[in-house]
């Protein structure tokens, strides 16, 4: 049986197929795209099918499994309005199976339409289910691109006390804060250099792609996102942008000097997301860490090690690749054992 799990995310669509012999994985293979929904849903057909055509024909694929975020983009006036719309895309796309990830499990088209809300952002469920193969007690902690979420498991099962995306901000299941497409601005307001302070200008100038990427932790083709300015994702474009940030530029700035500025922010982003991992570990009495996506080792190791946590990755048992699409991973699972 091979089937197809996606991730639609507001910016990034994942894919995961895997071959399942019952519910023994036989084999994974993924791969993602570019596609930032709020200006360009109407490709999602298209993007969907493409993806699984670079790993093999549409046709050999018996069965899709759904989970989104994509829906909070603000080329829909509601969230209700975005599942659906999603939903009736993918439904227009596949001749087989296809089901949706919701927070109590999979649900049909005909579901969704009854309760749209519950396959809103529910794409950490699906996560979840690659989570417990490494410990039924646990937090699991996915930084993609854009967000992290910091869901708790115990006795094999999550037990997170939000649900939807509002919800789970308040709880700190959820940080809107990612290793790619976060704006500095967002949770910075002072730079320390040089021994002095510099406020930072909340402008669009430059996002943590730019940081990771000076410092080395990333690479141009994990830079999948667009830049702020238009300009290249090499490294001295990084810089330049950073600069801005402190309304600076590299004449007044050396590389050394943005450097360190990277590593400040760096350690502040760290900061972030260790709050949110410190409320839901000691709300939930929970002390080992369970880190995937592509800030697993960038962010969320040093998050919990920050806050003297145990930590496991998921790459203890999916490859670097299958970790930065883990929602796309569980999906498909899930849509296995749905259909079985």
């Amino acid at each position: 049986m091979k089937i197809a799990g996606f991730d639609i995310g507001g910016a990034n669509t994942d894919l995961a197929i895997i071959d399942f012999d019952g519910e023994e994985i036989k084999n994974i293979e993924v791969d993602f795209a570019y596609l930032p929904m709020w200006s360009n849903n109407d490709d999602l057909s298209r993007v969907l099918v493409e993806l699984i055509e670079n790993i093999c024909p549409v046709s050999e694929v018996d069965a899709v499994g759904i989970s989104m975020t994509a829906e909070l983009v603000d080329a829909y006036d509601t969230k209700k309005d975005g599942v659906l719309d999603i939903v009736k895309k993918c439904g227009q796309t596949f001749d087989c199976p296809v089901a949706y990830v919701g927070i109590d499990g999979m649900m049909s088209a005909e579901e969704i339409e009854k309760e749209p809300l519950k396959a809103a952002a529910a794409n950490w469920i699906a996560t979840a289910q690659i989570a417990t193969l490494i410990s039924d007690n646990c937090i699991f902690i996915d930084t993609g691109s854009t967000t992290t979420d910091i869901i708790p498991i115990k006795d094999g099962k999550e037990c997170a006390i939000g649900k939807s995306d509002f919800d789970r901000s308040a709880t700190g299941e959820l940080v809107y804060t990612g290793t790619l497409r976060t704006n500095l601005a967002s949770f910075l307001d002072k730079v320390e250099l040089n021994g002095k302070e510099y406020r930072v200008a909340s402008e669009l100038f430059a996002q943590t792609a730019d940081v990771y990427m000076v410092l080395g932790l990333i690479n141009e083709d994990d830079y999948i996102c667009d830049t702020f300015d238009g300009e290249s994702k090499s490294k001295i474009d990084c810089a330049k942008r950073i600069a801005r940030v402190v309304c600076a530029d590299l004449e007044m700035l050396s590389m050394d000097d943005v450097t360190e500025m990277c590593r400040f922010i760096h350690q502040k982003q760290v900061e972030q997301i260790a709050d949110g991992l410190k409320q839901v570990s000691q709300t939930q009495n929970l002390d080992l860490i369970v880190t995937t996506g592509l800030g697993k080792d960038i962010l969320d190791k040093k998050a919990a090690e920050l806050l003297g946590l145990k930590v496991k990755s998921m790459g203890d048992i999916l490859t670097d690749d299958e970790c930065t699409v883990a929602p796309a991973v569980g999906t498909a699972v899930m849509m296995n054992r749905y259909i079985n």
